[in-house]
This record gives C-alpha cells, structure tokens and sequence, in this order.
C-alpha cells in the first residue's frame, strides 16, 4: 500500500536576469508543487514493490580500498569499504570533504577502479570490465548528477535533456514524449526552452535531473546534488528524487555533508577517513 505525506514544496528565487525571465520565474518555480503532485504530496515509497521488479541489490561493495600514488608513497582513500544498495533506495554517503565519498561514488559508477575488493553492479563486476564495456553500461544503465550541473550553456533545458537521449542511442521518435515527461516531472513544464543562465540554481539543477534520467537508468549518482542550494531549493531536489524513484523505478545514491536532508534516505552510510563507521 502506498501511503502519501504532505510535504509542501517552497519555491526558487529567481535569477536576475532578464525582465521576461525574471517574471516567469516565481511562477515557474510554483508549478514544482502542483506538477510532481497535485496539492504538493510526495509519496512515502513502498520498496516492496520495486524490489519484486529486480530481485537482488543494485550495488554490491566488497571490501573495496583505493589509493593513489603521490611521490614516492602512495595515499591511501578507501580502507575496506562494504554496502549494499537495493531497489528503490534513496542512499546517501554522508562525510566530510576529503572522506572519501566522491572517491567511492565514482567507482560506483565506473569511472574509477578500486586497487583491491569487488564492485557489482546488478550482478555483475565492474573491474572485471574494459574501458568500453564500462563506458556502454554507463550510457545505458547509470545516470550522473553533478554539484556543478553540468549543463551546456548555449542549450535550452530541453536541448539539454534531448542531448542526452541522443547520446543514449534512444530513437529519436521518442524524444519529445521523454524529454517533456522529464522536464514536467521535475516541475519545469513552463521553463523547457529557457537556457540555464535564465534559470535559477534550483532549477538548473532540475534540469539536471531531467538529463540523468531521461534514457530510464536503473541507477542515478549524485554528488553534492543540494551543495549550491539554499534549505529550500535543496528540500526541492530531494521531493524530486523520492518522485523519481516511485514514478520511474530508479535507485539513486549520492553524497552530501548537509544534515538536513539526511531525514528522506533509506540509509545513510558516514564515512570518516576512508571508512565508514557507525
């Protein structure tokens, strides 16, 4: 059964910029309310019914550590490093800069190797895999958020979200249905073809969403995702991912050192010093 709590969604403030932009975006940013749910609801997810669709962990961790050479020596980032991450989780990395948790979330998603230890990605290993197999699994299985956006800044929202369908391989007669449904669903239906500079920080960071999940990832990594945002445009973000997870069957992973998001994870794994602990 599903069982749904109101959770009133604040509003983005604006960029200052142009008049026509800056009259838009108080109304834009209020139909994040009404377009994720009618009346501002965020549904509380039963993860019983993802986890009947895929059976066994999205992310397997065994003892995994990671160093870099430095000079002579070598610096030693993860130490031994376990966790499971299952369906329809919202699983946080909680630490401080220089934990280690940027380290580990990019080996969750292929772009790094651990020296030693396993990382299973829907069963299957990660190192065992080339540069290319890796690079596949990625454009088709993973989606990526970063603190930063990541946006190109001569395309509108949803040139920006259509781009990353190209990329996938999607059929381009599916393009506009995906690309509107991501944008609605985080609440940017009126704001498609605005370009990011026109957009607040809250709402370039939705469309940011938008694209990591527009080619229907089975996982979605975000690193440091409310890092930029005040409290209200960052309890936004997270409103956007617990509807993404029940709307679109997605497990998602990230890091963050703010503790007032920590409430909406599934579980939150704090790492000290290339450890968890706790």
């Amino acid at each position: 059964m599903m069982r749904w709590l109101r959770k009133p969604v604040k509003t983005d403030e604006a960029a200052p910029v142009e008049p026509a932009a800056a009259e838009e975006a108080g109304a834009a940013a209020e139909l994040l309310e009404d377009e994720i749910d009618e009346g501002g609801y965020v549904p509380e997810i039963d993860h019983t019914e993802i986890q009947e669709m895929e059976k066994g962990p999205v992310l397997s961790v065994r003892d995994v550590h990671r160093s870099f050479p430095v000079g002579g020596g070598e610096i030693h980032v993860l130490k031994g490093i376990n966790m499971e991450v299952q369906p329809g989780q919202l699983v946080m990395l909680k630490g401080r800069s220089g934990s280690g948790k940027t380290t580990l979330l990019n080996m969750l998603g292929g772009l790094d190797q651990p020296s030693s230890g396993e990382i299973l990605f829907r069963g299957q290993a990660l190192h065992q895999l080339n540069d290319d197999k890796r690079t596949l699994l990625r454009r088709n299985q993973i989606g990526f958020i970063f603190q930063a956006y990541a946006l190109l800044p001569l395309l509108s929202a949803w040139e920006n979200v259509e781009l990353s369908l190209r990329m996938a391989g999607v059929p381009p007669q599916e393009w506009k249905r995906r690309v509107t449904h991501c944008l609605e669903l985080v609440g940017l239906g009126k704001r498609m073809f605005h370009r990011p500079f026109e957009l607040s920080g809250g709402e370039q960071q939705r469309v940011a969403i938008a694209k990591a999940i527009a080619h229907r990832p089975k996982l979605l990594l975000a690193d440091e995702p409310t890092a930029n945002l005040d409290s209200q445009m960052g309890a936004q973000v997270m409103a956007v991912f617990k509807n993404i997870i029940h709307t679109e069957h997605m497990t998602i992973c990230m890091t963050t050192h703010d503790p007032t998001i920590l409430e909406v994870a599934d579980h939150v794994y704090e790492m000290v010093d290339g450890k968890f602990i706790g």
